[in-house]
């Protein structure tokens, strides 16, 4: 099964907030000033990375939903006719 592109944006970006979270843990040991921010930036990129699955997700359940509520009704026609 292919991955949609909001499900692997989504992975994509939640990798980089991972990898800008170690990044900013690193500066951390190493006591510069900025690490804070980059924390920051890491907890926001991974955020959004999680709500994108998420988004993914939904729109997967409501694809099926909307296929399965066409399909009902190309059926009930058929039926009448």
């Amino acid at each position: 099964m292919r991955m949609n592109k909001f499900l692997s944006r989504g992975l994509i970006i939640t990798a980089l907030g991972i990898l800008i979270g170690i990044l900013g843990s690193f500066l951390q040991r190493e006591e510069y000033g900025i690490y804070k921010w980059v924390l920051t930036l890491s907890v926001v990129v991974f955020g959004i990375g999680f709500l994108t699955i998420l988004y993914s997700l939904i729109r997967k359940i409501e694809r099926k939903s909307i296929l399965e509520e066409r399909n009902e009704q190309h059926n009930d026609t058929d039926e009448t006719t």
